[in-house]
C-alpha cells in the first residue's frame, strides 16, 4: 500500500493545519520507528503545500515543529501526554495500535495503519458463518482494518442480494466514530466520549463501546442475542472483547492466513485464572497499587477510589509508580501480597505467573474487597466504568469471619483499626523491635509472618539494608586485597 496513504499523511496535515498547531508530538511504537523519518519528511512537505495554497494566509505564519516520541514509559497503545508535555506540544499524533483511551490535557489524532485483507475471502467467511447460525452477527475488528470495512459492507450486500436462498444472514458492523479525540476533564462524562456513533441501521437501543469501536442495538436486544465475528489478530484488543462479552459465541477471522479460528479455549481459560486471582486477593493483607498510566482520563480518581476500597476492607495499601511492571521490579516489594494494576483496558491483564504476587485489575479488586460481592460472570475492563460504581457498604463486619477457599478455613479480614491505630503508631519502634526478635528463626532466615503493614514487614526481615550498628559507630579498618591475575596472584607466586 502507498506509504502516504498508510500513514494518513494528508489527513494528519489537515488536522494540524486546521487547528493551527505549532508544536506537534509524533508518537511511534517501537516497530514503526524505522518509518519515523519518512513520516516527518512527508508531513513537512504536505504542510508547506497547505501553507502556500491557503488564500487567507498572510505569509507570516510560524513553521510547525514536529517531534518524534519513542520509548514510552507505559503501554504504547496509550497517548503519552507526559512525554508530549516535556516539549510543550499542542497535540499528539499517535501511530499504530491504540486502545482509544480518553485524555485530559491534549487533543490527539490517531493513525491506525492499513493492514492488507482479502475482501472476497472475508465476505465469504462471514456469509458461511451467518448461514450456519440463526442468530444475527455483530462484526468487530481491529482498528488497522477499519479502512476496509466499507468495502466489506458493500461486498456483503451484493453477495446477499445475489443469494438464491431465502435465509440471509443478518449482519451488523461496529463503527469508528472518529480518528480525532479531544480531552475532557469532566469525569462524569468519560463514558460518553466514545458513544457518539451513528448506530446500527438507525437502532435506538443500548450503546456499546470497546477499544474505539461503538455500536447500537435495536430496542429490547442485548449482546447475548448476537454472534461476534472478530476480524483481526489475536492481540490485547481481541482478549478485551473475549472477556467483556464472554457469554457470546465468538469466532476470529485471521486476515493474514485467510482462515477462521473457532477454538477459543485458551482465551476463555483466562476467566478461570482471573477468578483464582480474585480468591488470592481476598486473603491479602498488604496491597500495592501500581500506577500503569499517567495520561488516561480519570486515573487519579480510580486510584483514590481503590485506596478507599482497600482501607475500608481493613487492609493496607501503598501506591507505586514504576513505569512498565516486570517481575524484577515487583520483587523489590515482597511485603505486598497482591498488586492492583491501574491502566488502560488493553494492558490491564498481566500474566503474573512469573511474579511473586498476583496482579489484579480494579474490577477484580471491587469483587475481592467488597464483602458480599459475587462474580456473576460479567467482566469490566475499562476502569472508567467503575468510577462512582456502587459499593457494598460494610456494616458491623469486624467480628464476622470469612471462609477462605485457599486456606481452607475461616479468617478475619478486619481489624479494629479505629481503636488501636494511634497506639500502634505511638509504639511503632517498640513493636517493631519485639517482632524482629520473635519472628526470626534459628538460621536467621527471612520470615514474613503476619505483617499488617510495610513497616512491620521491614522489621521482620533479617536484612534491612546497610545500617550502621548503634553500639559501634567507628569505621572498620580497610583491608588490602589481592594483586595480579586470577590465574596466579602475587602472594601465591611468593609462596611458590
Amino acid at each position: 500500500m502507498d506509504f502516504e496513504s498508510n500513514y494518513d499523511i494528508a489527513a494528519s496535515a489537515d488536522f494540524i493545519h486546521t487547528h493551527k498547531f505549532t508544536r506537534v508530538a509524533l508518537q511511534f511504537p517501537d516497530h514503526l520507528l524505522k518509518d519515523s523519518t519518512r513520516v516527518v519528511t512527508a508531513l513537512r512537505r504536505r504542510l508547506q503545500s497547505l501553507k502556500k495554497c491557503d488564500a487567507t494566509g498572510s505569509g507570516q505564519e510560524t513553521d510547525v515543529g514536529l517531534f518524534v516520541m519513542a520509548d514510552t514509559a507505559y503501554g504504547s497503545c496509550c497517548v503519552d501526554e507526559v512525554g508530549a508535555s516535556h516539549i510543550n506540544a499542542d497535540c499528539v499524533i499517535h501511530y499504530g495500535h491504540t486502545c482509544f483511551s480518553p485524555m485530559t490535557t491534549l487533543p490527539a489524532f490517531f493513525v491506525f495503519g492499513k493492514a492488507s485483507i482479502c475482501i472476497a475471502d472475508c465476505v465469504e467467511s462471514i456469509s458461511k458463518y451467518g448461514l450456519a447460525n440463526s442468530k444475527p452477527i455483530m462484526v468487530l475488528f481491529g482498528l488497522e482494518y477499519a479502512h476496509s470495512m466499507q468495502q466489506i459492507k458493500e461486498a456483503l450486500l451484493e453477495s446477499s442480494m445475489s443469494c438464491r436462498f431465502d435465509a440471509k444472514p443478518e449482519v451488523h458492523f461496529a463503527d469508528v466514530p472518529s480518528s480525532v479525540m479531544f480531552p475532557s476533564k469532566d469525569i462524569t462524562k468519560l463514558n460518553e466520549l466514545q458513544k457518539q456513533a451513528s448506530g446500527c441501521n438507525g437502532a435506538s437501543g443500548p450503546t456499546y463501546s470497546i477499544g474505539g469501536l461503538t455500536w447500537k442495538l435495536p430496542e429490547g436486544q442485548s449482546m447475548d442475542d448476537y454472534l461476534l465475528f472478530w476480524i483481526g489478530l489475536d492481540d490485547s484488543a481481541f482478549a478485551n472483547v473475549v472477556l467483556t462479552f464472554n457469554a457470546c459465541e465468538i469466532v476470529r477471522y485471521d486476515a493474514n492466513e485467510k482462515r477462521m479460528v473457532t477454538d477459543l479455549f485458551q482465551q476463555r481459560r483466562i476467566l478461570k485464572r482471573r477468578y483464582y486471582l480474585v480468591e488470592r486477593a481476598k486473603d491479602a493483607n498488604i496491597v500495592g497499587i501500581l500506577v500503569g498510566t499517567l495520561g488516561v482520563a480519570g486515573y487519579l480518581h480510580i486510584i483514590n477510589q481503590m485506596m478507599e476500597l482497600i482501607t475500608g476492607a481493613g487492609k493496607k495499601a501503598y501506591t507505586l509508580v514504576m513505569g512498565r511492571p516486570n517481575p524484577a521490579k515487583l520483587a523489590n516489594f515482597p511485603e505486598c501480597d497482591v498488586f492492583l494494576y491501574v491502566s488502560c483496558a488493553q494492558t490491564a491483564l498481566l500474566d503474573s505467573k512469573e511474579y511473586l504476587a498476583p496482579v489484579i485489575t480494579p474490577f477484580e479488586a471491587m469483587i475481592a474487597f467488597n464483602r458480599g460481592s459475587q462474580w456473576t460472570g460479567a467482566y469490566v475492563m475499562e476502569f472508567r466504568d467503575l468510577i462512582n460504581f456502587p459499593q457494598t457498604e460494610v456494616v458491623d463486619q469486624e467480628e464476622e469471619a470469612r471462609f477462605s477457599f485457599l486456606k481452607g478455613g475461616y479468617v478475619e479480614d478486619f481489624e479494629n483499626q479505629e481503636s488501636v491505630e494511634e497506639e500502634r503508631e505511638a509504639l511503632a519502634l517498640v513493636n517493631a523491635t519485639e517482632k524482629a526478635l520473635q519472628l526470626r528463626n534459628n538460621s536467621n532466615a527471612l520470615m514474613k509472618g503476619n505483617a499488617r503493614s510495610g513497616a512491620e514487614f521491614l522489621a521482620n526481615r533479617s536484612y534491612q539494608g546497610l545500617n550502621m550498628p548503634s553500639e559501634n559507630n567507628s569505621p572498620e579498618p580497610y583491608l588490602i586485597g589481592r594483586r595480579g591475575r586470577a590465574s596466579g596472584y602475587e602472594d601465591e607466586k611468593k609462596t611458590q
